[in-house]
């Protein structure tokens, strides 16, 4: 239990640094664009380099020039995914569960800053393609010949 709050706490600071390091990092590039074009292809470059973990929680900034909305895709079809196979299902539930945490932690950041949170019409479309992928699993846990290994995907599925 003291594990878990430690890491809550780590996890709420690398957030606030995160935050911080978007902001500073906007108002030293826009300092830098305004010095010389030297200095500003070396703060550019500097920035490319780094990379942080915690980057995959947020959205990547769109340009504010852009007059066309942007469009996001449409939830997955059952169909579609009793086409999969186990590992491809399994790979699709991370990519949506990495989704959905990106999608949580922006949809707060916001709502903490009193923002607007952008297209939340996307949260239902990735929690109908889990649901949709934790339904296929079942079927398949149901259609099992073998009770034993049944009742392991059914324990797998959750």
């Amino acid at each position: 239990m003291k594990a878990l709050s430690e890491t809550c706490t780590v996890m709420q600071q690398l957030i606030g640094v995160m935050f911080l390091t978007r902001y500073f990092g906007r108002t030293l590039l826009a300092a830098a664009k305004s010095e010389t074009p030297a200095a500003a292809a070396a703060a550019a470059s500097s920035a490319r380099t780094e990379y942080n973990p915690l980057a995959e929680f947020f959205e990547v900034d769109r340009s504010t020039e852009d007059e066309k909305p942007v469009v996001y895709g449409r939830s997955w079809k059952a169909s579609e995914l009793r086409l999969k196979s186990w590992d491809d299902l399994q790979k699709l539930w991370y990519v949506l569960l990495k989704e959905k945490n990106m999608l949580m932690t922006q949809r707060q950041m916001l709502n903490a800053q009193n923002l607007r949170f952008p297209n939340p019409e996307r949260v239902p479309k990735v929690r109908k393609s889990m649901c949709r992928i934790k339904q296929v699993l079942t079927e398949r846990a149901i259609e099992e010949p073998d009770p034993r290994r049944s009742a392991e995907m059914k324990r797998m599925v959750g």
